[in-house]
């Protein structure tokens, strides 16, 4: 059956093509920004696209952006100790991260 469809969708794309109604669609010839949700599963990422829609960011992406931060900061840090409280920052992160992400994995 859904071989059926995916035929019935693929020739009115072509149609569509073919008829030049899809010759004045925004962005054309530019590339598409998709979302790289490769460790999202499956059943999470229409979730994760309404909060992204709605402006809101999952705790997984909040905690990536903050652990890129601090990385950034310590690549640019010069005082030796204010480098060892970043490199605690980020373990603290990434295990917060990490025992996040294993627990949305095992509900699915």
């Amino acid at each position: 059956m859904q071989d059926a469809i995916a035929k019935i969708a693929e020739q009115k794309i072509l149609d569509a093509i073919a008829s030049g109604e899809l010759d004045n669609l925004p962005g054309k010839g530019r590339p598409l920004n998709l979302d790289d949700l490769r460790d999202v599963p499956p059943q999470l990422r229409l979730e994760y696209k309404v909060l992204k829609n709605a402006g809101l960011l999952p705790e997984e992406v909040t905690l990536q952006k903050e652990i890129a931060a601090l990385e950034e900061l310590l690549n640019n840090c010069r005082d030796a100790g204010q480098a060892s409280d970043l490199k605690q920052q980020i373990v603290e992160q990434t295990l917060r991260y990490s025992i996040l992400k294993e627990k949305r994995h095992k509900r699915f």
